[in-house]
């Protein structure tokens, strides 16, 4: 029996080609769907982030990346490519279960030690199990590496300060404005990460707070928790005209801001500089956007100058992290040797294919 994992993350990819890639909850399901009806594949499971779309499997016989890579195409209806394999990395046995706990623990994020990513992986696990996919190897995998990760966050600092994409986006808003608390901010929130993004603006402190979500009434529970305004998205242009910076992190499927629209409100902002701030998976502001001389905008990706100088002071828990992932790594192999499935030896080295 052979553990494999085929993924994109943003070690390998810029946000241009993992957004792509990238797959909600339904998309994950349809994932899970065709795997189940591969004959080599007995256990599976996606994890799909902002920073990683990652297929987990647990297989009599090892599968060709380009294969999972047609998977996915095709559950996102896009055109298969040749050149998009250059993208994607695979792990066999020991290394794709040390890469989880990586994963896990925070090691592999774009901001190390982040929090969200252990949620991500336990929702991950949860889908697959709610799909019945697990059998004991994957079921010990998955109770393994979320203690992992509770290891690493309670017994060591690698999480420290700042430790989430929207933590980044913040502090790259004060590194281009300064001092917020005279500022106005537009949020367009959704999801876990974005009442992060409200919560730690709120901390930072600003002028007037306005927040959107496509759903009115989260903006409004949002705007009453953190002494805000909710504003619905019809009023989009008004509130653009007027704020210092927006941080957009929604999970709509489409551009929710064209350059259209960031183009027609410039002229009402009186030379003022608009900072935009994309962390959005997929991307909700045009790219394009970053073509006008009035506004700076952020993706993803351009918060690395943010983390490097956070990531000093967690730089000594790294080694104490590597050291819970080693001893979890050993367990999940001593839980399993004894295993058998089918009369097949549950693989541990790496395959050399």
């Amino acid at each position: 029996m052979i553990i494999s994992l085929f993924g994109i993350n943003h070690k390998t990819a810029p946000i241009e080609i993992r957004e792509k890639f990238y797959l909600n909850g339904l998309q994950q399901e349809l994932l899970l769907t065709e795997l189940k009806l591969q004959p080599k594949v007995s256990e599976a499971f996606v994890l799909s982030t902002c920073n990683r779309t990652e297929v987990y499997l647990h297989s009599f016989a090892p599968l060709q990346t380009e294969d999972i890579v047609k998977m996915i195409v095709n559950v996102k209806s896009l055109v298969y490519q040749q050149s998009l394999m250059a993208f994607f990395y695979t792990y066999y046995n020991q290394d794709a279960v040390e890469h989880l706990l990586r994963v896990s623990c925070g090691l592999d994020s774009l901001v190390i030690g982040e929090k969200q990513i252990q949620g991500q992986v336990k929702e991950a696990l949860a889908l697959a199990q709610e799909k019945n996919f697990f059998m004991q190897p994957f079921n010990l995998l998955a109770n393994i590496a979320i203690k992992a990760g509770k290891r690493a966050r309670h017994e060591t600092d690698i999480d420290c300060g700042g430790s989430s994409i929207s933590w980044a986006a913040i502090t790259k808003a004060r590194e281009v404005l300064g001092y917020l608390r005279e500022k106005k901010a537009l949020i367009i929130v959704a999801g876990e990460m974005s009442k992060l993004a409200v919560g730690q603006i709120a901390r930072k402190g600003f002028k007037e707070l306005f927040l959107m979500n496509r759903t009115h009434e989260h903006a409004i529970a949002l705007a009453d928790s953190y002494k805000g305004r909710a504003v619905p998205f019809c009023d989009i242009k008004e509130i653009l005209a007027q704020v210092d910076f927006c941080i957009c992190s929604s999970s709509a499927p489409h551009f929710i801001l064209d350059f259209e629209t960031v183009k027609k409100i410039i002229p009402l902002r009186v030379n003022q500089q608009l900072l935009v701030i994309d962390i959005s998976m997929p991307r909700n502001i045009d790219p394009k956007v970053a073509q006008l001389k009035s506004v700076d905008l952020f993706s993803i990706d351009d918060l690395d100058s943010v983390v490097e100088k956070n990531m000093i002071k967690r730089q000594k828990d790294v080694a104490k992290v590597k050291d819970i992932i080693q001893h979890k790594l050993d367990d999940f192999y001593s839980k399993i040797d004894g295993l058998s499935m089918d009369n097949h030896v549950f693989a541990k080295e790496s395959l050399r294919l």
